[in-house]
């Protein structure tokens, strides 16, 4: 844990270690600013990303954890919170119990970004360029550490738009039953995006690029399907296509091209070549 006199905060994000009850923890926060917080923490001995919801009023920040089923567990309050302090204290809190535990906090200069996305036996943090230039705040890796030991699994170099704590997914995108994960590559015009995902390699024990390109995937897992919709010239153009996948690479199965109809009001079907 790197530990330093102030908290990286470009793009609005804050980096912390320190201790919840005398544990080792890590922190990151994104969106610092008056209104709601989202975070992520996790104990450095066991290596769990912890999803943080909360709000920052006051200099007052307060943050809640949930369980899998979206229950509040537990609530981390930092009453004199400040971007630009070096060290921030506050309490945890167990809801069940009213448990409460000293926190302690100090600000962690890092080019890598703790992921709220984990698997069973590692989390992800992407690393982030430079603080300066066209490149800055831009995701040139993503690293795959082991849960408890914390040691580097993986790394895979892309070059991605940052999405903060929430850039990384975790799904099976091949549809074989093994664990994969994406990253958001970049948005575009409208509600289009892309996404770089990679897909588990079980006899090489590690994650290979799946060359899938696309805008705005959809995966299916009970229909074995991906989707794909393209919007085009505010949405008076639409192009949607549906794929199977097939030794792990992505196979039409059926393309389709919408156009915005004045006297129906409504996107009605048309030959592919008018989408093109």
């Amino acid at each position: 844990m790197l530990l330093g006199s102030s908290a990286f905060t470009a793009l609005g994000q804050a980096r912390y270690g320190g201790t919840v009850g005398g544990v080792p923890v890590e922190l990151t926060l994104d969106d610092l600013a008056e209104g709601p917080v989202s975070g992520v923490y996790l104990y450095t001995t066991f290596g769990t990303p912890i999803g943080l919801k909360g709000q920052l009023k006051r200099g007052v920040l307060t943050l809640t954890e949930k369980d899998a089923q979206g229950k509040p567990t537990a609530t981390l309050t930092l009453p004199a919170f400040g971007t630009g302090a070096g060290q921030v204290a506050g309490t945890w809190r167990r809801l069940a119990t009213g448990k409460s535990l000293p926190v302690t906090l100090t600000a962690a200069s890092s080019d890598k970004l703790l992921q709220v996305a984990s698997l069973k036996d590692s989390y992800f943090k992407i690393k982030l360029a430079g603080q300066s230039g066209e490149a800055a705040g831009r995701v040139v890796a993503v690293q795959l550490l082991a849960k408890k030991t914390n040691r580097l699994v993986q790394q895979l170099a892309v070059d991605c738009q940052s999405q903060g704590i929430s850039s990384v997914e975790v799904g099976d995108y091949n549809f074989d039953g093994l664990p994969d994960f994406s990253i958001f590559e970049s948005s575009y015009a409208g509600s289009n995006t892309s996404s770089l995902y990679f897909l588990y390699d079980p006899a090489k024990r590690q994650f290979v690029d799946s060359g899938f390109t696309g805008t705005s995937l959809e995966f299916d897992a009970k229909k074995q399907r991906v989707y794909e919709r393209n919007s085009c010239c505010a949405g008076t153009s639409v192009t949607a296509a549906e794929y199977k996948v097939v030794r792990n690479k992505l196979v039409v199965v059926a393309q389709h091209c919408y156009r915005w109809d004045e006297k129906k009001q409504a996107l009605v079907e048309r030959k592919l070549s008018a989408c093109q």
